[in-house]
């Protein structure tokens, strides 16, 4: 369950599944926090690739940046830590 935490919209799974144990809602909380940040930035990048042009090319590194987070934090999960992110983790917890 650590694991479908991050992986997109498959956290949906132990949010609703696991509701009893709180470190895999928390996990879950964070994995949705992480994908609607990167789809947020996402969105941003190719409006203002239709504007400047040349931002285009800034996806595939934050493709990239967001993969790496993400393995760190299934690695950390898995392990029996918590990856933490300023401002995402926080927001997280409120979440």
């Amino acid at each position: 369950m650590l694991v479908l935490s991050y992986l997109g919209i498959l956290a949906l799974i132990p949010l609703i599944t696991e509701k009893n144990d709180r470190e895999v809602q928390w996990h879950a909380r964070h994995g949705l926090v992480l994908l609607v940040a990167y789809l947020i930035l996402t969105v941003g990048l190719f409006i203002a690739s239709l504007v400047i042009g040349i931002v285009g090319m800034l996806q595939l590194p934050l493709w990239l940046g967001y993969v790496v987070v993400i393995i760190l934090c299934i690695t950390n999960a898995v392990s029996g830590k918590r990856f933490l992110i300023p401002g995402l983790s926080d927001f997280a917890q409120k979440f």
